[in-house]
């Protein structure tokens, strides 16, 4: 192989390496309008999308360990990121719903390959943070009632010697 184009396997490689997800999409039809705008989007999202040759993706798959991405033809791009899959997977699937023109072949998220339709539920999650919130409150909530339940005999008690203080004395 070309030292060019094992520097381009190498770096993709790198990418795929790095990042908790790939999703491979098709972005025939795009203009370059269409692609900048994906681009930003995903960008604040903390993914970004990357136009590889299909022989030089399935080769920095190979080399990354990832599972097999089945057949890839077309015009080809990949979605990578920092850290939220669900983030990115929103973006790809408003932007393909908007311009009808985005496709999804599929991917990998955690070393597992996915479909479209998985990577379209995905997209259907609520965010990370959303989650965790949501995982905390769960685990907050049996601490809180503990607290509740062993302050309430104090709370009782204090409660009949206010009542005793304020009855009128006999």
């Amino acid at each position: 192989m070309h030292p060019a184009k094992a520097t381009l396997v190498k770096d993709l490689n790198q990418k795929l390496n790095e990042s908790p997800f790939v999703f491979v999409t098709d972005y025939a039809g795009l203009n370059v309008t269409e692609f900048s705008d994906l681009r930003v989007r995903l960008h604040k999202a903390g993914a970004r999308c990357i136009v590889v040759k299909n022989s030089f993706l399935r080769l920095a798959v190979k080399e990354a360990g990832l599972p097999d991405l089945g057949e890839l033809t077309g015009q080809t791009a990949v979605v990578v990121g920092d850290k939220d899959a669900a983030a990115a997977a929103k973006v790809v699937k408003t932007f393909a719903s908007e311009t009808k023109k985005l496709g999804l072949k599929g991917g990998v998220v955690d070393r597992l390959a996915v479909s479209k339709e998985q990577i379209l539920s995905i997209a259907d999650l609520p965010s990370r943070e959303v989650l965790l919130a949501t995982l905390l409150g769960v685990l907050n909530a049996p601490a809180g009632k503990l607290v509740r339940l062993l302050n309430e005999p104090a709370s009782q008690l204090a409660r009949v010697l206010q009542a005793k203080s304020e009855q009128p004395a006999a």
